[in-house]
């Protein structure tokens, strides 16, 4: 299992491009890219919907990326049905009421 990065700090809402630049690397799914950052329920929802659309990573960024998603899920409450990224943006999706 990968260790995760990820630590909670919370930010709720929308966020501008000067408040991502001020967020900690451990807030964010892919923390050496800075992308999509965990900042609330509503963040970790849209990372999982988002997820397959990340460029520019490679399979342990990935994984490293996915074992955060889990970890501030598990914080917010998000409920994630899927054991690992490879099945995140699977066409029919796999069914799950959280994205």
């Amino acid at each position: 299992m990968t260790k995760t990065t990820w630590r909670a700090y919370e930010v709720q809402g929308e966020l501008s491009t000067a408040e991502k630049n001020r967020l900690p690397e451990s807030v964010f799914a892919f923390p050496d890219s800075r992308k999509l950052p965990l900042t609330d329920a509503e963040h970790v929802r849209n990372a999982l919907a988002r997820f397959d659309q990340v460029a520019g990573v490679n399979d342990d960024d990935r994984d490293l990326a996915f074992a955060n998603l889990l970890a501030a899920a598990k914080h917010y409450g998000v409920d994630v049905a899927e054991t690992g990224w490879r099945q995140l943006g699977r066409k029919p999706h796999t069914p799950n009421p959280a994205h």
